[in-house]
């Protein structure tokens, strides 16, 4: 019924975005993972999105790219995997690291995701390991550990962040900073400093 739905950011929260188009606000259910990928709040946005409609309410959900939704749709064929479980999935982990762990067959490290557990982990792999519709392409957005930054990010962890989140944060920010030749000239330590700044303040 909806492919995507395009306008202003009103509001991010967790598993939340408020989205408005032509004086209609939507709320619509986002994973985690994903609210990192969108602009922030008041700046134009494109949500792809899917509609689940039953007898007893309505859930639109929400994804910041065509592949996102495309593995949301991969979690919904494993049996046991709702709309709602495979949201708490993709909020837990990047799209990156489940195709990889999945596509390695990984199921001790699968079984650690938080909402998978020891069987649900086996049927994912039954359903999914070697199947999954992105598996040939690059689209999907993958957060790597920008190993450069490393002492930033144990620095932060051990702080109390949440490590995860931390890698997305230096690794959005180094993205940015690196096309400024201003920061390339900078020293290692200077680099290091000036990102941990950064950081701290986004996630205050």
């Amino acid at each position: 019924m909806f492919n995507s739905i395009t306008g202003i950011i009103t509001g991010k929260f967790p598993k939340q975005v408020f989205i408005e188009n032509n004086g209609i606000e939507w709320d619509i259910c986002v994973p985690d993972s994903n609210l990192e990928m969108l602009p922030p709040v008041g700046n134009e946005a494109k949500i792809y999105t899917y509609l689940q409609h039953t007898d007893m309410f309505m859930c639109l959900f929400g994804f910041a790219s065509a592949d996102e939704r495309t593995l949301f749709f991969d979690l919904l064929k494993v049996e046991g995997i709702g709309p709602k479980g495979a949201i708490k999935i993709m909020s837990s982990v990047s799209s990156g690291r489940l195709m990889d762990v999945l596509e390695r067959g990984d199921v001790e490290m699968l079984e650690k995701v938080p909402g998978v557990g020891k069987k649900t982990a086996a049927k994912m792999m039954l359903a999914l390991k070697g199947k999954l519709s992105l598996s040939e392409t690059s689209n999907i957005v993958k957060v790597e550990k920008p190993v450069a930054f490393g002492d930033v990010i144990n620095s932060l962890a051990s702080m109390g962040y949440d490590k995860r989140l931390v890698e997305q944060k230096v690794a959005s920010l180094v993205e940015v900073l690196n096309s400024d030749p201003a920061f390339g000239e900078k020293s290692q330590k200077e680099k290091e400093d000036l990102i941990f700044r950064r950081v701290i303040v986004e996630l205050a």
